[in-house]
């Protein structure tokens, strides 16, 4: 089957939303195309179509969902703001454990890693590689220039040049013992530790290309800790784990731990209780309820 369907002109899609039932200012909704495409707002739209997919329920208004876009670009801010701190954290925390126990370079040796299989240290080994090639970072360049001798960086510089999901790589097949202790920094068991990183690597790559967050149906979930280690995911009741609510717990937990101070959590709230009231709390996976967690007191 061939793609058949022709671009069409900015005044071209603004009257195929309006003959479908949107309710906008003509010019308003031509402005907003311009800057973000028809494809990009589709998703906002989405959940507005009738049976027939096509047509809008009746009533759609354009400012509610231009609203939901507004809202997901700075949810997807603070979200990757809170990420960022995670991700600094855990680097430090693998550095202390790993350079401790297997030396400076203990990145390179795929023994101090058990369960990584050869193809997988290779390609960290070679991402590493490719990214202190290509760093400008002054601490690359003068311990390349001073120490000669050597062809690979202390693996607190390697870190420094990973992206999450390399991070991530280096943790999941850390000996059993190694993640239990990092985990433990945060009052939890590997395993949880290990599932969260693997749904925030998620989450940070949606957050990098601009993608559609807040109504997200996650088919990784994260695990949510046994009532009997972090209560504070259980009471009133279990937090839905499918939904970006979930992923915004985590991020206030881990917040709690590494910045006790950080205000974030009332940024988040703020966002959605007082800057765009209209946003469907349901579709974040939000209970009505949720003022009753402790994590969100």
């Amino acid at each position: 089957m061939k793609f058949t369907k022709p671009s069409l002109s900015i005044e071209a899609q603004v009257d195929l939303l309006l003959s479908r039932g949107l309710i906008a200012d003509r010019a308003e909704l031509a402005r907003v195309l311009s800057e973000i495409s028809y494809y990009r707002l589709s998703g906002y739209l989405f959940p507005y179509r009738g049976d027939d997919g096509k047509a809008f329920s009746e009533g759609t208004q354009f400012t509610t969902v231009f609203d939901h876009y507004l809202f997901d670009r700075q949810l997807r801010v603070l979200v990757m703001d809170a990420i960022e701190r995670v991700e600094v954290s855990i680097k430090a925390r693998l550095v202390n454990a790993l350079t401790q126990k297997y030396g400076v370079f203990a990145h390179t040796a795929r023994a101090n890693f058990p369960d990584m299989p050869a193809d997988v240290h290779r390609r960290l080994m070679d991402r590493i590689h490719q990214n202190s090639d290509r760093s400008k970072e002054a601490f690359i360049r003068h311990y390349i220039s001073k120490y000669t001798s050597e062809t690979e960086i202390p693996l607190w510089m390697a870190l420094e040049v990973m992206d999450f999901g390399a991070m991530l790589t280096i943790y999941r097949h850390s000996e059993q013992y190694d993640k239990r202790d990092i985990a433990q920094a945060y009052g939890l068991t590997g395993r949880v530790l290990e599932s969260w990183l693997v749904s925030l690597n998620i989450v940070r790559n949606i957050c990098a290309h601009h993608g559609r967050l807040w109504n997200k149906i996650f088919a990784v979930p994260p695990l949510i800790p046994a009532q009997k280690h972090r209560p504070e995911f259980h009471s009133p009741q279990a937090i839905r784990n499918d939904r970006v609510f979930a992923i915004l717990s985590i991020l206030r937990y881990m917040l709690q731990c590494i910045a006790p101070q950080s205000a974030w959590h009332t940024r988040v709230t703020n966002l959605w209780i007082t800057k765009h009231p209209s946003i469907p709390m349901h579709s974040m996976g939000i209970p009505s309820y949720w003022k009753e967690y402790t994590l969100w007191q």
